[in-house]
């Protein structure tokens, strides 16, 4: 990849990434195919993240990790989004959608990394429902984990999970431990989308040693192109105060537009798109 720090910066390309699934980091289950650390070690967030420059993660340039979800579930605006936005941008697939397997292949084929979107209980559930197998606050570790596993199967290649809701979920230590296990058994990531003021996930995860990031920002909470570039501009700020910033959003018509002409205004200006998985590592991490 090439970048160039200054006044002039170069975007990545649109490399493919490996395909999936990668047989050494997958397991056959009941409900279909699983990740899991290879033999060897190799973690499958490793295996399916689309790799940055260490130059580019060790530079002062202020960097932004940004994570649209809810693709999947409509086959055009997922496109649209695989298609329109930066390659850096990573995107979260839904459980629901059909297809979507060919879905995810399509976005790693055009140089997206992708997520995996786990519906966890919000307050007000089920009145307001995330939708079949969701997590809930007050079911087993078991019943959790079947569900957990039950998502884990519908589609492969992501390097980690990122919560949809769980407002309530997300504030309940003793439901999210067994979850946060489950990732870090599997090698993968796990990120907050940063839609919640109140969470228990970093108390959590004490004792884990597994990496769990917090977006700051969630881009497109009023769905107006107005409202959306003023929190990218929060980003940015972040980003230029302390080097990296993360924020999320979902796929809406208006968020892929928006994204994809604030993203040439902001490489004007030195700010530099990484994939989440970057926003793990070295002193963006």
């Amino acid at each position: 990849d090439t970048y160039q720090e200054g006044s002039s910066i170069i975007v990545s390309p649109r490399r493919p990434l490996t395909p999936a699934p990668q047989m050494k980091v997958t397991e056959t289950s009941s409900y279909g195919q699983l990740p899991r650390i290879s033999k060897s070690g190799e973690k499958p967030s490793r295996v399916y993240e689309r790799t940055v420059s260490l130059n580019v993660i060790h530079s002062d340039a202020p960097k932004i990790a940004l994570l649209l979800g809810g693709m999947g579930l409509n086959e055009k605006l997922t496109q649209k989004a695989i298609k329109d936005l930066p390659a850096d941008i990573t995107l979260a697939f839904a459980p629901y959608g059909n297809n979507l397997q060919e879905q995810v292949n399509k976005a790693r084929a055009e140089g997206h990394e992708v997520f995996l979107q786990v519906p966890l209980e919000p307050i007000g559930f089920p009145a307001t429902n995330p939708g079949p197998k969701t997590l809930g606050g007050d079911s087993s570790d078991a019943e959790n984990i079947d569900a957990m596993r039950w998502h884990l199967s519908r589609f492969t290649g992501y390097a980690g999970v990122v919560n949809y809701m769980g407002s309530r979920f997300l504030a309940m230590p003793k439901a999210i431990r067994p979850v946060l296990m489950e990732v870090r058994q599997r090698g993968l990531l796990f990120l907050e989308d940063g839609s919640m003021a109140l969470s228990a996930t970093e108390t959590a995860a004490k004792g884990l040693q597994m990496p769990i990031k917090r977006a700051a920002v969630v881009i497109d909470s009023d769905p107006s192109p107005q409202a959306i570039i003023a929190q990218l501009t929060l980003l940015e700020e972040q980003a230029t105060g302390t080097g990296m910033a993360i924020g999320t959003g979902t796929g809406l018509e208006v968020t892929i537009n928006t994204v994809r002409e604030w993203a040439k205004a902001a490489a004007d200006r030195g700010i530099i798109l990484i994939p989440i998985t970057a926003s793990y590592k070295g002193r963006t991490g």
